[in-house]
């Protein structure tokens, strides 16, 4: 063997935190954590409204960006905006109002001031604010008008503590003291008022001297409150202030504790902290940076230390068995070390040579998989086959269909993990999804990468590596993350060993700081776990792979996305979709999606079972484009329009695409489906008269109300448009009118051709001819004749009667004025039929 590439240059560093407790506590004895929740939290929504100073400003955003890193929604309105509505039906849409400059609530106008605190007062719900440093130069000191609370400006502090007797503390667990210089510049409360209690003590700096101090005293003890509670005793309105923003890390656990409290426990987090830890590429590397026995000794005293503060931990890791013994002679004993130790740990399975599955055929990754397997059994390695990590992430997502195929023919697979879903970054925004029946958990990183080798590579050195431990991002993710599954590499766990430095550090930081609770479970019991918190997120959200270049180079090179379409028609049913679809059709340069076996020329892909299908099953539909630049492909499915589901999905794997909606006469096209269902030979629609279908109470039988439901429901055309625009702008959004389309056609597709830029523009009067027997206009071909739809298109059907029109010109009549005033977004000028149905409804009785 070769002599290592790389030396050890350092003593691995040795985990140096230690509790540090306040001096000033006669009995500090563990203090439980608080208990928040009440009924009041039952009438307020998991959401938060976050007043800011300007759409743009940077403390708003990271005050957002940590709600939403705590998975709450977050409502964003500037303080010069009028208020959204803060009630719906006795209940609060929000759970707690955050103010990212508390002075702003205090200047609000009256009007809105009396607003907000009629709200707060009705429902219970506390106010947070963060001091902002007045403008004026040289003012350090306000009373506030009021609140017998007087507030010192730009002061500079170090060392910090909690209060020891709050109940407001939960995740924190009070007694500790942080030591060293706090950031930026503070403010500070001063009150006698039994309405305060004060939550956080500091002092001056040491280089800091107070414009009117006349002794050195002030520069001894904690005396300055920089967080402080309004019980709400002057005003009715609870309160927490901060002296400083979140750039302080010991303010954001402060603030998980105060939307808990102030939320009645609606806004509160688990006290649970789910943590696995992956050492992907055990034997990878190359030589010098590998682990030897020494290494392999400490791995193991490191994972005995860790199980005293982390139930059920164990280390995962994750082998590559082609590189076995292939490092130096130190090396390659410290491999035969890991066998020996081989029971301690938890093994799974990479590729044989560390391959990435995307790049090769599949016969390739099975035999590599399939070596991998022989060798855990050559080497009597019992291995949890049911959890595997993709080398690189490849083919977990973007999905690589084979490789999830693989996977459990080769190993049982239930569970991988990922950082790249729905995207890298921003890391809080990383979720799970599950496909093909394998749970894929979203994954950490910890700042420990390959190249981390050395103290001296982590960006910072030792103390960029405790900054992150002790309050930074590695310590946040614990905190934010009720399941953390971080990835560590090989070259972690020699030379240095930060990775061993980091664990211990991080559970000890922990365990000094928060009363929360660390565990650790098998992978796949780890995943049910993880979709059992978060339920929602089991059905997978598909995204364009070429629209984000980390999923691009995941994206095998003889896939392309240029099979997916440039706009879609999504209805609703009965508005005239299927003749809409052949004529365009008829266009050279249109091409629509191959037809399915089960619903002919729609793929409803988007709103059924067919989307866990994946990706690829749905770009098979669609031809490779004759002509790159010019062949526009499109699919039509006439269900999306009222689909709740069906915007979003759209929206981010076409976000781009061109939406095609058709509107006629709601109570014209609840007939009609209802006509539609009796000509397929539905029983209920067959016994069962139109006018007691549409009237049916919430008494009726389940299968009138589902049929009610399809006739009523995609009339509701407002209520559905508002939803596409939530996630399509308005000039992405083309308005059909199908009176327009059945007795103008022509007219109809030259306004869609400028719409879709559509090059040739063509002159539908060559290729649309009226068909006097069926009433409607066909389509012509090169030969001449015409082509029209099938024998279930174009029915005419018996006028409906006046009781049944009453009803429905009353039931639309809402929706039909929202539309009216909606229409103009799309600039779509108002068709006849609304003009007629906005007109005063005829009293009477149905």
């Amino acid at each position: 063997m070769q002599s290592p590439s790389v030396t050890q240059r350092a003593k691995p560093p040795v985990p140096h935190i230690r509790c540090l407790s306040d001096p000033d506590l006669l009995n500090p004895e563990v203090q439980a954590p608080g208990k928040h929740k009440s009924n009041e939290r039952l009438q307020l929504a998991h959401r938060a409204l976050l007043v800011v100073e300007a759409p743009s400003s940077r403390n708003g955003r990271k005050i957002k960006h940590f709600l939403n890193s705590l998975r709450i929604d977050v409502k964003v309105v500037s303080k010069s905006k009028t208020f959204p509505p803060l009630s719906s039906k006795k209940s609060a849409r929000y759970a707690v109002i955050v103010f990212e400059n508390y002075n702003s609530y205090l200047k609000l106008d009256s009007w809105s001031r009396q607003l907000i605190d009629k709200y707060c007062r009705d429902y219970h719900v506390g106010i947070v604010g963060f001091i902002r440093p007045p403008r004026e130069e040289g003012t350090h000191v306000s009373f506030v008008d009021g609140y017998q609370l007087t507030i010192q400006y730009k002061l500079e502090l170090e060392d910090i503590k909690l209060n020891f007797d709050s109940y407001v503390w939960r995740v924190l667990k009070p007694g500790e003291v942080w030591k060293g210089f706090l950031p930026g510049k503070w403010a500070v409360f001063h009150s006698n008022h039994s309405t305060y209690q004060n939550l956080a003590y500091s002092r001056l700096s040491s280089h800091f001297l107070e414009f009117d101090a006349s002794d050195d005293s002030y520069l001894h003890g904690f005396k300055y409150v920089t967080s402080v509670m309004d019980k709400g005793e002057i005003d009715g309105i609870p309160k927490i202030l901060f002296g400083n923003d979140l750039n302080f890390w010991l303010h954001t656990v402060m603030m998980v504790d105060t939307l808990s409290y102030l939320s009645f426990g609606k806004l509160e987090l688990s006290l649970d902290r789910y943590i696995q830890i992956d050492v992907d590429d055990i034997f990878v590397g190359k030589e010098g940076i590998r682990m030897t026995v020494d290494d392999v000794e400490a791995l193991v005293a490191t994972q005995d230390r860790l199980q005293k503060d982390v139930d059920g931990f164990q280390f995962n890791l994750g082998y590559s068995g082609g590189f076995y013994l292939s490092g130096n002679d130190d090396e390659d004993e410290g491999d035969k070390k890991l066998l020996e130790h081989r029971n301690k740990f938890r093994w799974f399975s990479h590729m044989w040579k560390h391959e990435q599955p995307h790049k090769f055929p599949d016969d390739y990754v099975e035999n590599s998989m399939r070596l991998n397997k022989d060798f855990a059994k050559e080497h009597k390695i019992s291995v949890y086959g049911q959890y595997t990590v993709a080398p690189h992430h490849s083919g977990v997502y973007p999905v690589h269909e084979p490789m999830y195929k693989l996977w459990k023919e080769v190993w049982g697979v239930k569970t991988t993990s990922t950082e790249e879903y729905p995207k890298l970054m921003p890391a809080w925004q990383r979720r799970g999804f599950i496909h093909s029946g394998v749970m894929v958990l979203p994954r950490q990183t910890c700042g420990l990468f390959t190249s981390t080798i050395f103290a001296s590579d982590y960006q910072g050195g030792l103390q960029g590596l405790d900054t992150a431990i002790q309050g930074g991002e590695t310590f946040q993710t614990v905190l934010t993350t009720p399941i953390s599954i971080f990835m560590t590499h090989l070259s972690n766990y020699g030379n240095d060993r930060l990775a061993l430095y980091m664990l211990e550090s991080l559970v000890r930081f922990i365990k000094c700081w928060t009363n929360l609770r660390l565990l650790s479970l098998p992978p796949v019991e780890l995943g049910f776990k993880y979709f059992e918190m978060f339920p929602q997120e089991k059905e997978p959200v598909w995204t364009n792979p070429c629209d984000y270049y980390r999923h691009k180079e995941l994206w095998p090179v003889n896939k392309t996305c240029d099979r997916l379409p440039d706009f879609i028609v999504v209805g609703p049913q009965k508005t005239g979709t299927t003749a809409l679809y052949s004529f365009l059709s008829r266009h050279s340069s249109v091409t629509s999606n191959k037809p399915s076996l089960k619903t002919f020329e729609e793929i409803q892909f988007f709103n059924s079972n067919n989307y866990y299908l994946g990706l690829d099953w749905y770009m098979d539909f669609f031809p490779q484009r004759k002509k790159p630049n010019d062949t526009i492909l499109f699919e039509k499915s006439a269900n999306y329009f009222d689909s709740e589901v069906v915007p979003r999905r759209v929206s981010a794997l076409v976000p781009r695409a061109k939406i095609v909606v058709l509107l006629m006469n709601p109570a014209k096209r609840a007939l009609s489906w209802y006509y539609h269902m009796r000509y397929h030979k539905d029983p209920t629609a067959l016994n069962t008269s139109f006018h007691d279908i549409i009237t049916a109470g919430e008494d009726a039988p389940s299968k009138v109300k589902r049929l009610q439901s399809r006739c009523l429901a995609p009339g509701l055309y407002a209520q559905h448009l508002v939803r596409w625009l939530d996630y399509f702008p308005a000039k992405q959004i083309h308005i059909v009118h199908s009176d327009e389309l059945k007795n103008d056609p022509v007219s109809v597709m030259e306004n869609l051709q400028k719409f879709l830029h559509v090059e040739p523009q063509i002159n539908y009067a060559r290729y649309l001819r009226y068909d006097p027997v069926k009433g409607f206009y066909c389509v012509v071909l090169d030969s001449g004749q015409t082509e029209c739809l099938g024998k279930s298109k174009g029915h005419k059907y018996p006028p409906m009667d006046k009781a049944s029109e009453r009803h429905l010109r009353r039931y639309y009549k809402k929706h039909n004025t929202n539309l009216s005033k909606l229409l103009a977004s799309f600039n779509s000028e108002v068709p006849e039929w609304l003009k007629q149905e906005l007109k005063e409804v005829t009293p009477g009785k149905s």
